[in-house]
């Protein structure tokens, strides 16, 4: 159970194995005197490679660029009069700055600092979730945060994680975010993940998005000797992840070319069929693509006109 899941309670086990937590509690010690797992607070992770969850003011200067320009394609998603879910995260508070500019837009949200982000845009409704502040990344948590999103849905869901992996999707270092996350992604019609190219092929200890349930991935281009990120976009891909990348060219204006040894990269049509229920696939017949931020420009109006009537 910890190697599916990286990390599972003592009473998750007891039930399972319909023994009492005492019991479980000794095998667990027994297991981790064998390095197979490591013991924590009410339950087991898997050895080494889970790192703990570095705080707001450590990830708030890391890839900063790159959570830029990730955000201003993501923005360029949604449109006039959409409800949409924001998650708590750096990148998604950056994407929530650029949100202000949309009209007609309701935005609910766990994260203080997506709802501070929006906090004066007149023409957007910042709706928060209850529950319980978690100091570290200002995130409403608990029980309190997923019961006020039962019976809600919206659009689209924007969420970020501590890593992403084809094999289990987006996860986090913390149980409690990890089960708000869930909550927000049962609220949307899509799901829209935002990380850069350091969180690929990354795995930490709770999955929060199952890859099949990832319409979209919005991320950076990974530099060229970074074969792990480049190999996570392609299994991403051939999973029917449609992945919109943002190069080093995001700045450049509609119909300027890529940069020389950049355009088979960055246009090249990748294996797989898109999914095409629920609103996760396209139409029939198109495989996923990596999307560059100059293709993006490339008639964004009526792309994101078509996602929106999907």
């Amino acid at each position: 159970m910890v190697r599916a899941n990286g990390a599972v309670s003592l009473r998750e086990l007891a039930r399972v194995v319909q023994t009492s937590e005492v019991t479980v509690r000794r095998d667990v010690r027994a297991l981790e005197a064998e390095g197979l797992l490591d013991r924590r607070h009410g339950g087991a992770v898997l050895p080494g490679g889970f790192t703990r969850e570095s705080g707001f003011p450590q990830k708030s200067h890391l890839s900063t660029a790159e959570k830029t320009a990730i955000a201003d394609l993501a923005a360029g998603l949604v449109g006039e009069g959409e409800a949409i879910v924001v998650g708590a995260g750096t990148t998604t508070q950056e994407l929530a700055r650029r949100l202000a500019r949309v009209p007609g837009l309701t935005v609910v949200t766990n994260s203080l600092l997506v709802a501070q982000a929006l906090a004066h845009a007149n023409r957007v409704e910042v709706v928060m979730t209850g529950g319980t502040l978690r100091g570290s990344n200002y995130a409403l948590v608990g029980s309190g945060a997923e019961q006020s999103l039962q019976g809600l849905r919206v659009s689209r869901a924007f969420l970020s994680g501590s890593g992403l992996t084809a094999e289990r999707g987006l996860s986090t270092s913390n149980m409690l975010s990890a089960s708000v996350d869930r909550a927000l992604v049962q609220a949307a019609a899509e799901v829209v993940i935002l990380a850069d190219h350091t969180k690929l092929g990354s795995d930490t200890m709770f999955q929060t998005v199952p890859t099949e349930l990832i319409t979209r991935l919005v991320t950076d281009e990974p530099p060229a000797h970074d074969e792990r990120a480049a190999t996570e976009l392609q299994a991403l891909a051939d999973q029917g992840v449609e992945i919109t990348v943002a190069g080093p060219d995001a700045d450049s204006g509609p119909g300027e070319p890529l940069p020389q040894g950049r355009q088979g990269r960055q246009e090249m049509p990748l294996p797989g069929q898109r999914r095409t229920q629920g609103g996760h696939g396209g139409p029939a017949g198109l495989g996923p693509q990596l999307r560059s931020a100059a293709a993006l420009a490339d008639g964004p109006v009526g792309r994101v006109a078509d996602l929106r009537r999907r």
